[in-house]
């Protein structure tokens, strides 16, 4: 269920994206250091997002458990991410966060949500 939930947010978030005019890239970017929920490009600048959905927030909200850590492993991912897509080498990056603390999914979209 918690998977599921999980898949049905990074898919609304992507859809919401989209109309915003990002065009995507690759989802559920997987390697040894972690993982990448959405890789979205704006123009010349490639996204790598974090989706995080809360159902609750006595754990946080969802942005703050984007923590430190768990940042780490998505830069990590993102620079194996840009080692197999020399397109892509030259390109500015930035980290941007898609959180929503609902199931109908109203995200806020942090741009830069985090920075090396």
């Amino acid at each position: 269920m918690r998977l599921s939930k999980g898949n049905s947010a990074e898919q609304a978030a992507k859809r919401l994206l989209i109309k915003k005019g990002l065009k995507p890239i690759a989802g559920n970017y997987r390697c040894k250091a972690g993982e990448i929920d959405l890789i979205m490009s704006d123009g010349e600048i490639l996204i790598f997002i974090e989706v995080r959905l809360r159902s609750r927030s006595s754990h946080g909200t969802a942005a703050e458990s984007i923590t430190r850590q768990k940042q780490k492993k998505i830069i990590k991912a993102a620079q194996n991410f840009l080692q197999n897509h020399p397109q892509w080498q030259s390109a500015p990056c930035r980290f941007d966060a898609m959180v929503t603390t609902n199931s109908d999914c109203e995200f806020q979209w942090i741009k830069d949500a985090f920075t090396l």
